[in-house]
């Protein structure tokens, strides 16, 4: 961590070069430092020492809170503004010059516009500020999809967990050399206010500008921003894939392993599905689930053997807490045991942190997400339901041996998920790549705190990439039936729903670990080895070909669940004709086909 005089920064001294070797970026820290004009400059370089500073400073100014360090070594609370807690979607925009290129699901903004509306909030923005230069890299170093972007900021809180999310530091000079390619990413925190909040990404020039939110999503510009947004569209331009899916493998008791990419939408289960723990009963037998990574996936066709391959850009795990616990994810337990970030969440009098579920019983008192006095009959949430931890990859006991690996991993399967109550069964198999695609592009999930907005509508999510796809939608499902082409063996793709519930409003499906019993019969389905049955949605097992031994759901119950109701299905196809519609001349014919072939099975 070194601190570089504003002057310095203007007159592109000597000393200045030696700490930033490229000179694009000098150019552009120069641009930018005039446009904030920050008190001082900061240039991150990385490691567990620096990242010690940034949280003592944090500790200075209140940003952080030390916790217990006997129970959580290296652990900190944050607590964001009560008005900066999730994703802000309704402020988030893809800035092109013609608003076809953002498409209608995309909020739009004229991108000259953009530029001149958010340097007026940015001028002076970082006045009597630090300002945070943060050079990090996307992807495994060596990777060809690997990508560098330097964030300026003044949040030590985004400072501090950039370097755990990403790989922060003079790798990003190794990296990129002389080269001017590299995303260029604009933060200030700002007044926070609502009326002043703008998340705009530019495509086209391979930037990001974010003000007025200091909240993950909307200010740990690697993630959601570059690795999605940015990364789908320079995706769609060269060959490759930016996707909201993790990444895990499967290793089966003959010792065969396969990886599976699992596309959730946020707060639906992504991560405990990643850092899947089997029951008792096939730990014994030898099955293990490891973790590539628990939220995005780079993907691509291999040259030489036609298969998709994926590596996972990020370097850390940005979670869901709340229902959070040593039953439902004890890998993520353990993983957030240490060197940790905690946002939002409870305080327990002895500097320990509580969420709802963590435990059966909560504790008597707390300081809840806010700071205030809480108690479990004060008729408040203790921590807040979109509650986070930032954690490093590293820490997790299931890790991948491929995590890091540049050449990435070789995908067997693909699976889609939501959260939907009724209509939809636990799993099917759809009928080829093409329909797979139709079945993803027509995901529905019911909505939760991870996005502003209301809670439990259920939202059309294509490939639960609504909220990050950085280009035309239409474009977007285009490039998925291309790569099609690219293959010479597709993965297999598949459809789960572990939240149906019965007449009771009782999840029917018991979950967590005993997912693996689904996954099962998806590997061995995917490697020609599982017996499946053709149904109105897709190929589905039947009840003698799910072990459901051990668990508290008979075979009479499993196949209620996977029971398709044609009504219902009917209905599901009207509820569909709202992003169809948004879609107007935008459809890919190969949609509209699957949807015909899928009313005629009916």
């Amino acid at each position: 961590m070194k601190t570089i005089d504003v002057a310095e920064i203007a007159g592109q001294s000597t000393r200045l070069t030696e700490l930033i070797p490229n000179i694009q970026v000098r150019l552009w820290l120069a641009e930018m430092v005039t446009l904030t004009q920050p008190e001082r400059v900061i240039l991150c370089q990385g490691g567990l020492e620096e990242r010690a500073s940034l949280f003592a400073a944090g500790i200075e100014d209140g940003t952080f809170l030390a916790l217990n360090p006997q129970k959580l070594p290296g652990c900190y609370l944050h607590r964001s503004n009560p008005n900066d807690v999730a994703r802000s979607e309704s402020c988030t925009y893809i800035c092109t010059p013609v608003q076809g290129m953002a498409g209608p699901t995309n909020n739009w903004m004229e991108q000259k516009a953009a530029y001149e509306r958010l340097r007026i909030v940015f001028s002076g923005s970082m006045v009597g500020r630090t300002m945070y230069v943060l050079p990090f890299v996307m992807g495994p170093v060596g990777s060809s999809l690997c990508r560098v972007g330097i964030q300026l900021t003044d949040s030590l809180y985004v400072a501090a967990s950039m370097d755990i999310m990403t790989r922060m530091g003079d790798v990003a000079w190794n990296v990129m050399k002389t080269s001017d390619e590299f995303t260029r990413c604009l933060h200030s925190v700002g007044d926070c206010s609502p009326d002043r909040r703008y998340i705009c990404h530019f495509p086209l020039d391979n930037a990001i500008w974010s003000y007025g939110s200091g909240y993950g999503g909307n200010a740990l510009l690697g993630k959601k921003c570059l690795a999605l947004r940015i990364a789908s569209f320079l995706g769609f331009q060269e060959g490759w894939m930016a996707e909201h899916m993790l990444i895990s493998g499967v290793r089966e008791p003959d010792g065969r392993k396969s990886y599976i990419a699992a596309a959730f939408p946020s707060a639906c289960g992504k991560t405990n599905f990643a850092m899947l723990i089997p029951p008792a009963a096939y730990k014994e037998k030898g099955w293990r689930v490891t973790t590539v990574g628990d939220d995005i996936a780079w993907m691509w066709v291999d040259g030489k053997t036609g298969k998709l391959r994926a590596i996972n850009p990020e370097n850390g795990y940005f979670g869901v807490l709340p229902g959070t616990n040593v039953h439902t994810n004890p890998t993520a337990m353990e993983t957030i045991g240490h060197d940790t970030i905690y946002t939002n969440v409870a305080l327990l009098p002895d500097g320990d942190v509580w969420w709802e579920g963590k435990t059966p019983t909560p504790p008597e008192s707390a300081l809840d997400w806010q700071g205030h006095p809480w108690t479990p009959d004060c008729g408040r949430k203790a921590a807040h339901p979109n509650s986070r931890f930032t954690a490093p990859m590293k820490n997790n006991p299931s890790l991948d041996g491929a995590a890091d690996d540049p050449a990435g991993v070789a995908v067997t399967a693909i699976i889609f998920g939501g959260r939907r109550s009724s209509t939809i069964p636990i799993v099917y198999q759809a009928f080829n790549w093409s329909y797979g695609v139709y079945a993803g592009a027509s995901l529905g999930s019911e909505t939760t705190a991870a996005a502003t907005g209301k809670v439990g509508l259920v939202r059309r999510d294509p490939m639960a990439m609504l909220p990050f796809i950085g280009y035309n939608i239409g474009d977007y499902l285009i490039h998925w039936f291309r790569m099609r082409a690219k293959m010479s063996d597709s993965p297999r793709i598949f459809h789960v729903n572990w939240f149906r519930r019965d007449a009771q409003g009782q999840f029917i499906w018991p979950g967590f670990g005993e997912n693996i019993r689904i996954l099962e019969w998806i590997i061995k389905r995917s490697h020609g080895q599982a017996y499946a049955v053709e149904t109105l949605l897709g190929w589905m097992p039947r009840p003698a070909d799910i072990n459901l031994e051990g668990i508290e759901l008979d075979t009479q119950a499993f196949a209620d669940a996977q029971r398709v109701d044609a009504e219902a299905l009917k209905g599901e196809l009207l509820a569909e004709e709202e992003l169809f519609l948004k879609l107007a001349g935008e459809l890919p014919k190969e949609m509209i086909f699957m949807r015909e072939l899928l009313i005629s099975r009916l």
